[in-house]
């Protein structure tokens, strides 16, 4: 097997995470500044693509509670789609409802203040997001 790369997309910052190559665990790499250029942001994330050797990038959307595709999600969808001809690998989605809740919730518990928890919120939602989608692979596959 190898790598997958799992991406949070936010307005303001990127959280990646990968995976092992068995497939198995997600690990928080890095969080990607958005630049105001969407070009170079995926870019950028082309480079973690090649950097890591991963074959996939999972892609979390913010679908809302009730399941629909609110105005984030929708946004989220749209990039996606400028992302596919970009990075070079498979794109796929993953729901991503409440990963970064998921993850502030553990980060607090981890007694992280505000600042610190902010700087690594969004790779930490990116690797729950790869988390369920890994789960979920597994699953299927036995």
């Amino acid at each position: 097997m190898s790598r997958v790369l799992g991406v949070d997309l936010g307005a303001k910052r990127v959280g990646v995470a990968i995976s092992d190559s068995a497939r198995r665990v997600a690990t928080p790499i890095e969080v990607v500044l958005r630049s105001g250029n969407r070009g170079r942001d995926h870019r950028a994330l082309r480079a973690l693509v090649d950097e890591w050797e991963a074959s996939a990038v999972v892609v979390g959307v913010p679908y809302s509670l009730d399941g629909s595709i609110g105005p984030s999600a929708a946004g989220v969808l749209q990039e996606i789609e400028t992302l596919r001809a970009t990075i070079g690998v498979p794109v796929e989605t993953y729901d991503e409802r409440l990963s970064t809740v998921t993850a502030e919730r553990s980060l607090m518990r981890q007694n992280l203040r505000a600042p610190e928890r902010r700087r690594v919120v969004d790779m930490v939602a990116a690797s729950v997001l790869l988390q369920g989608w890994l789960d979920a692979e597994a699953a299927r596959d036995r």
